[in-house]
């Protein structure tokens, strides 16, 4: 429930009416703020954005005149990203796509609780083209990386592109590989997990592999081992498919998931007296999942030359790998 203070300029002020006397506050919030549907006002009404008298009341409340109703209206939903000034680190860049290397605690584009600092609030601020396919609120965007998950993603300058990269995602001729930090490490030098992904039973923020259910898609990826350490390991992984959260799943399947990857590990962050064992060693090195989108191999959408683009691991990745040599060897 939301904290109401009503000195905030957002909230606005109606006085009951002698002939709304009686009157079902939903239906007073209807005629009064015609712009948003009965729905979204019994929401804001129960979340504690209307008050009635400076109290909280329900939607079958029936009024008395004179009474005082103030409403915080819900923000709206942007119908495009607003062009933001924030660095893009470009990788490559010409007039029908640009490849970006994302940061991580970056979002892709737009969505409830995140309308700014997106990847394309970024693309529109930088960018005067951008494809359309996507619609309004996804300009470029032809496919996606996780909040937390950092890389090399492509971006579509023009339809065209778009269609031609799109194609090609889903013939599965794309091949990505990504870095990953997992723990333990897999009792295997390399192995193949094909399991399919479906929708989480329970949490609907986390999908989850589910043989023989109406939501499930194949899935499919390889992994191998690039280095070792206790109760650690850097693994190259290459999906060959590209379900949500595909590769955090497979890990964790398989008993090795991705170091701090909170959906599927519990754990959110370590500090460098978990590789130390130093207890007073307090420094938090890595506070988002340990994955990286390395690098990305595809066709260009309009010479159709075969091109490899690589995303170099970002600072938190390199000193937790740093920090496990030097303590976990």
């Amino acid at each position: 429930m939301k904290e109401h203070n009503i000195s905030d300029p957002l909230w606005q002020q109606v006085v009951v009416d002698s002939t709304e006397h009686g009157q079902r506050l939903d239906s007073f919030l209807v005629e009064h703020f015609g712009g948003f549907s009965r729905v979204k006002l019994q929401r804001a009404i129960a979340d504690g954005s209307v008050l009635v008298d400076d109290q909280k009341a329900k939607s079958s409340l029936r009024l008395k005149a004179d009474q005082t109703v103030r409403f915080c209206p819900p923000q709206r939903t942007p119908e495009a990203p607003i062009p933001e000034a924030i660095a893009l680190d470009i990788l490559y860049e010409d007039e029908h796509f640009v490849a970006i290397n994302k940061p991580p605690n970056m979002v892709v584009h737009p969505a409830k609780g995140h309308w700014a600092g997106t990847l394309t609030s970024a693309l529109a601020y930088h960018f005067e083209t951008l494809s359309t396919i996507g619609g309004p609120t996804r300009p470029g965007i032809v496919h996606r990386l996780d909040r937390d998950t950092s890389g090399v993603i492509l971006v579509a300058r023009t339809d065209h592109a778009h269609s031609a990269l799109a194609a090609q995602f889903e013939a599965r001729t794309v091949n990505k590989q990504y870095l990953a930090i997992v723990t333990p490490a897999p009792d295997r030098d390399r192995d193949q997990i094909d399991k399919p992904i479906g929708d989480h039973p329970y949490q609907r923020e986390k999908k989850a592999i589910r043989e023989n259910h109406s939501s499930s898609r194949n899935a499919v990826s390889f992994y191998e081992v690039m280095e070792r350490f206790q109760g650690f390991a850097t693994v190259l992984v290459k999906p060959k498919t590209g379900r949500t959260h595909q590769i955090r799943i497979h890990m964790a399947h398989v008993g090795c998931p991705v170091l701090c990857d909170k959906l599927y590990s519990g754990r959110a962050e370590v500090a460098m007296k978990d590789f130390s064992r130093v207890p007073t060693d307090d420094e938090v090195i890595l506070n988002r999942q340990a994955l990286h989108a390395r690098s990305i191999e595809f066709d260009h959408p309009v010479t159709r030359e075969r091109m490899t683009i690589e995303a170099p691991s970002p600072d938190d990745i390199n000193a937790t790998v740093a920090a496990l040599r030097e303590h976990r060897k």
